[in-house]
């Protein structure tokens, strides 16, 4: 393993740079899954395989996105907010576009003890009156049953809220442990589809905390400086890995069939 490397360089740790090795929200959720499927990705540029692109879901978040920025230049709630009882606006901020495209930055923090860039796009800000930050993150899905309370949440959701949580405090912004997920949930029980969908929008509160956030950086940064292989499975303990298992059974089946393939030939 150690004399493998990637032709794809972009994104693979160089142990002999200086600079700031950059490492996304998304990456550091990876770790939290699995810190083999992030040694491979990070280290040999090997990723995972990727699902199908979620255009609709996109689609909402763009939508949803129009609407709180419409609100956000007039300095109004949301409906939503109303109904829930939050006292807050659209955060309006000069670096609101900047932070959400995670592609170029994102929001971002230098962790000096690492030496990690850590950065991740969001999809909201909201304010209130005595000016700390509420993050807001939109889903949209079509389930029968989706998350309705902060229990509901599912372990990825609720990381990645605490990863934003973190990014704006170490950038200097008074930020509320509570967050909001925007959920939209698509309604399938309609009677016809008449060319529109129509969704069940709530908001979920999250109360996050961030305490995991700077160790696991510390054994990201470890795992990155060593050629040792770590185990299949999550970071917080966790069942095993779906890619993993799937490796290990492909790898040792076509390793058997190379092996008597190879012996029929000599014989």
């Amino acid at each position: 393993m150690a004399g493998f490397r990637s032709t794809k360089r972009w994104g693979v740790f160089d142990p002999a740079s200086s600079e700031p090795f950059k490492i996304s929200r998304s990456k550091i959720d990876l770790f939290a899954e699995c810190e083999r499927c992030a040694f491979l990705d990070l280290k040999y540029g090997i990723k995972r395989p990727s699902g199908p692109s979620f255009t609709l879901n996109n689609a909402v978040d763009e939508l949803l996105k129009r609407e709180f920025d419409t609100l956000r230049a007039k300095g109004a709630p949301h409906a939503l907010m109303t109904k829930y009882g939050i006292d807050a606006v659209p955060f309006a901020h000069e670096q609101l576009e900047e932070w959400r495209d995670a592609l170029k930055r994102g929001i971002a923090y230098l962790h000096k003890p690492t030496n990690l860039l850590v950065r991740g796009g969001i999809d909201d800000v909201w304010v209130t009156p005595t000016g700390e930050l509420i993050i807001a993150d939109y889903k949209a899905t079509s389930k029968k049953v989706g998350p309705s309370t902060e229990e509901d949440l599912y372990d990825s959701y609720k990381r990645q809220m605490e990863v934003y949580q973190w990014l704006f405090r170490k950038n200097g912004f008074s930020v509320s442990t509570t967050g909001y997920f925007v959920y939209a949930n698509g309604n399938s029980e309609a009677q016809a589809f008449d060319a529109k969908l129509e969704f069940d929008i709530k908001l979920i509160a999250y109360t996050g905390n961030d305490d995991w956030i700077e160790p696991l950086l510390g054994r990201l940064k470890e795992m990155l400086l060593s050629d040792e292989i770590p185990a299949p499975g999550t970071s917080f303990g966790g069942g095993p890995c779906d890619y993993c298992t799937y490796r290990e059974s492909a790898g040792k089946t076509l390793l058997a069939l190379f092996r008597k393939q190879k012996s029929e030939r000599t014989t």
